[in-house]
């Protein structure tokens, strides 16, 4: 029989807890659960808050079928709070928001992964965030993302504006920004012109164009993401991966000091110490006071 939980007076089946969802760590769907429920529960529904979600949904474990899903699931609970968001021209469909515990607890038991777009729901494509995603290309790494994002950390500090890092809980990293309400489309410009600016500085290392013949060795400086349409693995989501990796947090001394990719890989394991010693690296982007303007003119770059 499928368990009844009840978490913040809500009623919850969970499923399967002892189904193995990591065969390389043996880490079990419960193991999962009480991740989200007991270790990242503050600072990833502070990411979440107010932020149409999107599911990558990998039931079997990151090696069988996955599927994204912008849509509320089948049998989603009325209680759950859902939001119209844009999709063409001026069509609009529901998607989730996730805003407690509760409906935390349903979305993970879905074996997902958490993606969100850069503005809030009751703004649809006004960013309150920019984001860069650094892709390596093999032979680089994860070291060589941290030279691009020390150079694009100076770049935009120089625009008076604050770099956040993260891991991707994947190959690379990804750097959060957070700003005044500024349509997505000029955050789009104004990113783009720094990663053109970022190819021009660093032309044996970067690339800003997404043709994979062009990015061997180098870093794919992705400024898509800041597209009204587009989406980024939420900060404190675990990845669909061979291992529980974490979109983790990063202090900027770790990626000073950064020698090798394995440094980088952080797993669900690692966060309640995380957090204990860092608290949550990525406050800043919901202080009002940290938001900054883009600079006057950005449209024009790139």
């Amino acid at each position: 029989m499928t368990p009844i939980t009840e978490v913040e007076g809500r009623r919850l089946a969970l499923s399967n807890l002892d189904k193995v969802l990591y065969p390389a760590t043996g880490t079990t769907k419960g193991e999962v659960l009480h991740y989200y429920a007991t270790t990242v529960t503050g600072p990833l529904l502070a990411q979440l808050r107010d932020r149409p979600v999107s599911f990558l949904r990998y039931p079997d474990g990151p090696e069988g079928p996955c599927f994204f899903t912008k849509n509320p699931p089948p049998g989603t609970p009325s209680w759950v709070r859902t939001a119209p968001v844009p999709h063409r021209g001026d069509e609009a469909a529901e998607q989730v928001v996730l805003t407690d515990l509760a409906s935390l607890m349903w979305a993970a038991n879905l074996v997902v992964e958490f993606h969100t777009p850069q503005w809030r729901a009751g703004t649809p494509g006004v960013a309150d965030r920019m984001v860069f995603d650094l892709d390596p290309g093999a032979p680089a790494t994860a070291v060589e993302c941290c030279a691009v994002a020390l150079w694009l950390r100076e770049r935009l500090a120089a625009d008076d504006l604050l770099a956040c890092p993260k891991t991707s809980g994947s190959k690379g990293l990804h750097l959060l920004v957070p700003l005044e309400p500024t349509a997505s489309d000029r955050v789009s410009a104004y990113a783009k012109g720094l990663a053109v600016e970022a190819e021009q500085a660093l032309p044996e290392l970067v690339v800003h164009r997404m043709r994979r013949s062009l990015r061997p060795g180098r870093v794919f400086v992705d400024f898509s993401q800041n597209a009204a349409a587009k989406t980024t693995a939420t900060p404190y989501t675990l990845r669909a991966r061979p291992e529980p990796t974490v979109s983790a947090p990063l202090t900027w001394a770790e990626i000073e000091n950064c020698r090798t990719p394995a440094e980088l890989v952080l797993l669900a394991g690692d966060m309640a110490a995380r957090l204990a010693d860092h608290g949550d690296l990525l406050a800043p982007l919901a202080d009002p006071d940290r938001a900054r303007p883009l600079p006057r003119g950005d449209s024009r770059r790139g």
